[in-house]
């Protein structure tokens, strides 16, 4: 078959790309057998383009975006990856300090460095994000495109944080050296209701979760749900005060702006969910999540009073709820958290893939992360013989 000579651009804003284009290759009307999840709000142009607006990532954050595009020869946009230069390693939640550290002891730079992925998101997603109905090889045209930008860019590696299934094994045959991660989902095995969840529960952890779920509203809290048409800039002008506090006192400076939110409300409101508790009247907490076609993905938390297991009720046990009444396949609470796998979540592996120019690098990296996921593995079959659910 003869190759087509797909041309390779580099644009440093993704309003530089048509929303059109973009969305045909990140969320394609019919993505396709074996193309993934259907949508997923954070490759959406939307998403991405609020965070550039609003300045999450951009001048001064340590994120500037580097988009790749593979071009057929009629000049469409066949393929393309949200790629960003970084100058440190934070919100990423694939954590390489420890190489960046030793590799500046030994006199290399590492920084700055190339990712593929969505800023400060650690959801799984297509990172080579293939149009439909693009000309055959599109996919190894963009992945030839990224691997040249060491080089060409003069940064020091690149790394593909949180690809999908199909993705993870195109790069690792093509050669990539592969990290292991771990997190916890929830799965959503055809359950009718919250009670039919509990009842694939031990008797020990039904009852601990009936008992937090009624500790959580106790002192007169009320929650509720809300998304679409019904969000409004009170509702984010409370969430903001809760995620920057709650960022402050356990992370630092926050990354989101309070534009950010208002961005996203106005072009993805029915992707939003946004869990909510008062007390006496007063916005209290929230959680907030995106919605997908196949799952719930929640993203930022906060609170500026403390009631007991309120964190628990609104983040996991709403989000249950809320993906069983919608048909949702899975809900996916973030980056680490032990905590989880007592409430019904389940661990499971997560990826990246990751190339260096100095092959130094690349020896102690590829050593390093093959140990990694020897540990990893056992926590996970670990935590699989020792889950909250019944015993077959």
């Amino acid at each position: 078959m003869k190759s087509i000579p797909y041309r390779i651009r580099q644009v440093e804003g993704i309003d530089a790309i048509p929303a059109s284009a973009w969305d045909a290759c990140a969320n394609p009307a019919e993505p396709g057998e074996g193309a993934g999840e259907r949508f997923n709000p954070f490759l959406a142009h939307a998403f991405l383009a609020a965070l550039e607006e609003t300045g999450c990532v951009g001048k001064g954050t340590g994120w500037y975006p580097a988009h790749i595009m593979a071009e057929a020869p009629d000049g469409k946009i066949a393929a393309c990856a949200p790629v960003y230069f970084k100058t440190h390693s934070l919100g990423e939640y694939v954590f390489d300090q420890g190489l960046a550290d030793a590799y500046q002891r030994a006199g290399g730079s590492y920084y700055p460095k190339a990712q593929v992925a969505t800023p400060f998101t650690p959801v799984q997603g297509r990172r080579l994000l293939v149009a439909a109905d693009a000309p055959p090889g599109a996919r190894e045209a963009l992945l030839t495109g990224l691997r040249a930008l060491p080089e060409a860019a003069g940064v020091s590696s690149l790394h593909v944080t949180f690809p999908d299934a199909a993705d993870q094994a195109f790069f690792a045959e093509a050669g990539m050296i592969q990290r292991k991660g771990q997190q916890f989902h929830f799965f959503n095995r055809g359950y009718q209701n919250f009670d039919d969840f509990l009842a694939a529960l031990s008797s020990r952890k039904r009852k601990a979760i009936r008992k937090e779920r009624a500790e959580a509203i106790a002192h007169g809290v009320e929650i509720e749900k809300v998304t679409g048409k019904d969000l409004t800039e009170a509702h984010w002008d409370a969430f903001f005060d809760f995620y920057t506090d709650t960022s402050a006192r356990k992370w630092g400076r926050p990354y989101l702006t309070r534009a950010f939110f208002s961005k996203i409300s106005a072009a993805l409101a029915d992707r939003i969910l946004l869990v909510i508790a008062r007390r006496e009247g007063r916005l209290i907490a929230g959680a907030l999540n995106l919605i997908g076609d196949d799952a719930l993905y929640g993203r930022n938390w906060g609170a500026i009073e403390h009631h007991p297991c309120l964190h628990f009720e609104l983040c996991y046990y709403q989000a249950i709820e809320f993906a069983i009444e919608r048909g949702l396949k899975r809900v996916e609470a973030g980056a680490q958290g032990e905590h989880k796998f007592a409430r019904g979540y389940e661990a499971i592996p997560t990826f990246s893939a990751h190339e260096f120019a100095d092959p130094r690098l690349a020896a102690a990296a590829q050593d390093y992360f093959a140990r990694e996921a020897r540990a990893v593995d056992a926590l996970i079959a670990e935590y699989g013989e020792n889950g909250p659910f019944k015993k077959e």
